[in-house]
């Protein structure tokens, strides 16, 4: 693990509580047994479904990115809307930097799968459920930050509706990282780079 962390150090990633996030969750946990040989490579991985558990490089930055505040400062939000809950990993770092996470997976077997790592591994502040990511999870909203771990094509508008005041959204659409801060019933947005990631069904 420690290489890992290293690499994801290298690659430019600072927030110091998300590598610490990092080095208490096991990203092992949550990779196919057939496959654990390879979870501390920074490379994606199949979990089945067609679907994979995002290289950790790729999972730190855009943790970084949802918290990272102006001037490289870093704060702790409320509660967070994470988009393709996957294999859990990211659900599980989520819920070290965030009082409450809720998670909306498309896949039920992979949120049957991701829910039981997150209940063995006794985190008590994070909601899974099977639903389509484009539409939220309007119960809890609105949302400090979201999250969404799939391309996709456009952002959707409720996603956009469901951020509160000042919160963030880090989403991939159609190759390119995107990051957005509402403002005034506004999203204004930055791009932050090339990612490939599964498409958001």
């Amino acid at each position: 693990m420690k290489r890992m962390l290293d690499t994801v150090r290298e690659y430019g990633v600072r927030d110091e509580r998300v590598l610490a996030a990092m080095a208490e969750v096991d990203r092992r946990s949550f990779v196919p047994e057939e496959y654990g040989h390879l979870a501390y490579e920074d490379r994606p991985l199949p979990i089945g479904y067609g679907q994979t558990i995002s290289q950790p490089y790729t999972v730190a930055r855009m943790c970084e990115l949802l918290i990272q505040k102006s001037k490289g400062k870093s704060q702790k939000y409320g509660r967070v809307l994470e988009i393709g809950t996957g294999s859990g990993y990211q659900t599980a770092l989520l819920a070290k930097l965030f009082d409450k996470v809720y998670s909306v997976e498309v896949v039920p077997e992979l949120a049957r799968r991701a829910e039981f790592e997150i209940r063995n591994l006794k985190f008590e502040n994070v909601k899974i459920k099977v639903g389509d990511g484009k539409e939220g999870w309007p119960r809890y909203a609105p949302y400090d930050g979201i999250i969404v771990a799939a391309m996709a094509d456009e952002v959707p508008s409720e996603l956009v509706n469901q951020l509160i005041s000042g919160g963030r959204i880090v989403i991939p659409v159609k190759g390119e990282m995107m990051r957005g801060e509402k403002r005034d019933g506004k999203i204004i947005w930055e791009k932050l780079g090339s990612f490939s990631f599964v498409p958001l069904v």
